[in-house]
């Protein structure tokens, strides 16, 4: 019986401490972000960039709990619309309005390589992304940057003026993306 009530008190102390660490977590508010797509071409180097995205995520601690970073393709823009449309074509923009990646756990402060879903048209991948955490007080600022190739997301690069000019597979994604709690 004593053993029972022990057992009882335990459960209870571990319940009470995870609700304390629960009601300490703070949500995320996304202050702004800036997504940068680089890329390369037969013609040109090429950049898209996107200022328009959500964030959410519970910083406890020493981390930033729950991830999910979500950003409208449609969002994504160069100095060229032609280039826009045959890019929002290549993403199928009508069919994945969002490009989305989400990850179970980042560092407060400091400097990780996250790993984390990636889904890009109706493609999945798990990939490494390094970034770099800047805690000040109540604010955070995520920043870094990865290589992918496009065609492992399905994706089939595109091209212009009937095939002549081509975009290379792989692209740069370099985010800077600024959040409160």
């Amino acid at each position: 019986m004593k053993t029972m009530k022990n057992l009882i008190k335990m459960t209870l102390a571990a319940a009470t401490l995870c609700f304390v660490q629960l009601s300490n977590a703070q949500k995320l508010s996304l202050q702004s972000s800036n997504i940068k797509i680089e890329g390369t071409s037969t013609l040109h180097d090429w950049t898209m960039t996107s200022t328009q995205a959500t964030l959410s995520g519970n910083a406890s601690g020493n981390t930033i709990n729950d991830v999910r970073f979500v950003m409208k393709t449609t969002s994504l823009k160069s100095k060229e619309s032609a280039m826009d449309k045959n890019a929002y074509k290549s993403l199928e923009t009508s069919k994945y309005p969002d490009i989305t990646f989400t990850t179970a756990s980042l560092p407060a402060s400091g400097t990780a390589t996250v790993s984390g879903n990636l889904t890009i048209t109706d493609v999945t991948k798990n990939i490494k992304f390094p970034v770099t955490v800047t805690k000040n007080g109540n604010s955070y600022i995520i920043k870094g940057s990865t290589k992918l190739k496009m065609s492992a997301f399905g994706i089939k690069p595109p091209s212009f003026m009937m095939g002549t000019i081509k975009t290379g597979d792989e692209i740069t994604i370099n985010i800077n993306i600024s959040a409160t709690n």
